[in-house]
Formats: structure tokens, C-alpha cells, sequence
């Protein structure tokens, strides 16, 4: 391996780690605001702009079809989600909001994600350069 590439291995895992350790707080917030748990409040925000089906909500929560269905069946016995066949593939089932479920995910809304305190350190050049590296990453 590189030296070029250790090093962007390594600012990767520190990057990933100073992410995920800050979002603790955040996802019980979020938790605790929707009243459910964190797995739950990200299926029904990824439900948010329009119905999935199962398969597609399992890809963009990062889980396998068994776990999605198991949130899914948690979601629809609450009434937050209704699941239907799909219009083409009678196979396949598609899963939709409902009113309930969008109340959820609006009192899951009222918490903030606001940067770590770690921030603090940064000056408000650094902010700006970190903002315009992070934006360049996004355009790749």
C-alpha cells in the first residue's frame, strides 16, 4: 500500500469514527422524540419523499430484506406504514407513509443536528475550507 493511500485510509476511519461517535446523541434525540426506535424513525424518513418497495427500503437502510421486513411489520402494527402489492410485480410490496406515520416523523423533525462541540475549535476559515472539501467530495 502507499504511503498516499495509508494516509487516506487513516483520514477515512478518523473521519468515520468522529462521525459516528457524534451521532449518538443525535440518534437518541431523535429516538425519543418519534417515541421508537432509531431503526424505525430512518425507515419511515427514507419513506418521506414518496413509496418504497420492501427491497428498495432494505438498500437505503443499509439492512437485508428479512431485517426491513421486520421494521416494516413493526411500523405497519403501529399504523405508521401501510405495505400494498405493487401495480407490476404483484410479488413485490410497495410501503407508504401515513398520516401517522408522517406525525412521526414531524415531531422526529423538531430535533436538531447540530455540529459537535469539537466544532468549536475550528475557525470560521476552517469551517468554510472543511465545507468546500466536503462539498468537492460530494460532487465526485
Amino acid at each position: 500500500m502507499s504511503p498516499k493511500q495509508s494516509n487516506r485510509d487513516r483520514a477515512w476511519r478518523r473521519l468515520v469514527t468522529f462521525v459516528m461517535d457524534g451521532r449518538w446523541d443525535w440518534r437518541h434525540k431523535m429516538s425519543e422524540a418519534a417515541g421508537l426506535p432509531f431503526s424505525r424513525v430512518r425507515a419511515l424518513d427514507r419513506l418521506r419523499h414518496g413509496p418504497l418497495t420492501l427491497r428498495m427500503l432494505a438498500d437505503v437502510i443499509g439492512t437485508d430484506a428479512p431485517a426491513a421486513t421486520v421494521i416494516v411489520n413493526d411500523l405497519e402494527a403501529r399504523g405508521f406504514v401501510v405495505r400494498e402489492a405493487h401495480a407490476d410485480d404483484k410479488r413485490s410490496k410497495v410501503v407508504s407513509l401515513t398520516a401517522d406515520g408522517r406525525r412521526v416523523l414531524k415531531d422526529a423533525d423538531t430535533v436538531r443536528d447540530r455540529a459537535p462541540a469539537a466544532f468549536d475549535v475550528l475557525t470560521d476559515n476552517e469551517v468554510s475550507e472543511l465545507s468546500r472539501i466536503v462539498d468537492r467530495l460530494g460532487s465526485e
